[in-house]
């Protein structure tokens, strides 16, 4: 379990930040897209994400092992897709790839960590696996940085992707891995959990204004090359090496509320940093504290394992927390654009900072049962 554990990860996010880094550069200068049709396949990325649900049954049918080889295969095969892209419609199928690969991965891989750690373990162990996707896009960003130029962007997708995929492809006889992990799987949802779908739906909505626009204010109003972009990135996977172990240890010793209202009250400045702030170094810094405090949204998938009834129903509910968190997803990018052209970059990230606003107070209601137990076989609501 540990082993493929730590090589899928690896790959994913290897796979990943290349893309990422690399992506808003690609589509400006060499497809001239602007403000609106980044929000358009933006939001498109997203569609795989609203989708998630579909983890939940295919599970019934698949170990989350096997969704997680499979999904790294498609992110590889998406971005070496990229490789091949001179058009938007090409830019959006190659996207939809990469992203159902990165989507579908997420909630089988910390549904595994969730199913086979108690609750005292499971931050930390969350948090290192974390940290190890951070160590990959420290790699990727370096490769990035280095062979941008001197490749031109289609050879580093092609050089990535075809790694990542065929990684995927070594991974799959691993996948038969079912030691610690409970037998079946059920799809139940449950009005107990309202608090649960409401903060996810509140931070994707948060999460797709800030990557969505944040690099692409710095890139179309400030200018900066691929090399800053890598650079920021690679920053950010610095840090996060170090951050998101320390931060799995914080949410076990301070619990998940006291976590996520220090972040939902530090992203309310960080917005509004964006939506007043001219001088490049200081987005530049707001944009690393960004990505520090996005980290702590691991605490929203501890908590939903301390108030969570069965085991067997842990894998349905990241993935429907999943499409709830994606629901915005869709809309906030295409919103988000639409709104930049009308009124400016200022309005996008005013309207992100009320709704950090709202999940800071919304956090206030969570409540966890007091148990030691990771996740107790208790009778159906």
């Amino acid at each position: 379990m540990l082993i493929y554990l730590v090589i899928s990860n690896f790959l994913l996010f290897f796979g990943f930040r290349v893309w990422q880094a690399t992506f808003n550069n690609f589509a400006v200068e060499e497809l001239g897209i602007g403000p609106a049709g980044i929000g358009w396949v933006q939001a498109l990325r997203e569609v795989p994400g609203l989708m998630g649900f579909v983890v939940g049954f295919l599970v019934l049918f698949l170990s989350e092992f096997r969704i997680m080889g499979l999904s790294v295969i498609l992110l590889g095969a998406g971005t070496l897709m990229m490789s091949r892209v001179h058009s938007v419609p090409a830019l959006l199928v190659s996207t939809l790839v990469m992203s159902f690969g990165f989507h579908f991965f997420y909630p089988s891989n910390s549904a595994v960590v969730l199913m086979a750690a108690d609750e005292h373990e499971a931050p930390r162990t969350l948090g290192r696996l974390r940290s190890l996707a951070a160590v990959a896009a420290l790699l990727a960003t370096g490769a990035v940085y280095l062979l941008a130029d001197r490749w031109g962007y289609r050879t580093l997708f092609a050089a990535t992707g075809g790694l990542v995929a065929a990684g995927g492809v070594l991974l799959m006889p691993l996948g038969r891995v079912k030691e610690g992990l409970p037998p079946r799987r059920k799809v139940v949802l449950r009005r107990r959990y309202w608090l649960y779908y409401t903060l996810s739906f509140l931070m994707g909505s948060r999460r797709h204004i800030f990557t969505t626009f944040a690099i692409f204010l710095l890139v179309r109003e400030h200018g900066i090359s691929v090399q800053t972009t890598a650079t920021l990135f690679l920053i950010n996977s610095l840090v996060n090496t170090y951050s998101l172990q320390a931060l799995g240890k914080l949410v076990g010793k301070l619990g998940e509320r006291l976590i996520l209202s220090v972040a939902f009250g530090s992203l309310t400045l960080i917005f509004l940093g964006y939506a007043f702030v001219p001088q490049l170094t200081v987005l530049y810094a707001l944009f690393v504290l960004d990505n520090i405090f996005f980290g702590f949204n691991l605490a929203l998938t501890t908590y939903f394992q301390k108030i969570a009834v069965t085991p067997e129903e842990i894998t349905s509910n990241l993935s429907v927390e999943q499409t709830i968190n994606h629901i915005a997803a869709i809309i906030v990018p295409v919103v988000g654009g639409t709104v930049w052209e009308r009124y400016g970059s200022q309005a996008t990230f005013l309207a992100g900072s009320g709704i950090v606003l709202v999940s800071l107070v919304l956090t206030q209601f969570m409540r966890t049962p007091a148990r030691s137990t990771a996740v107790p076989v208790a009778a159906h609501e």
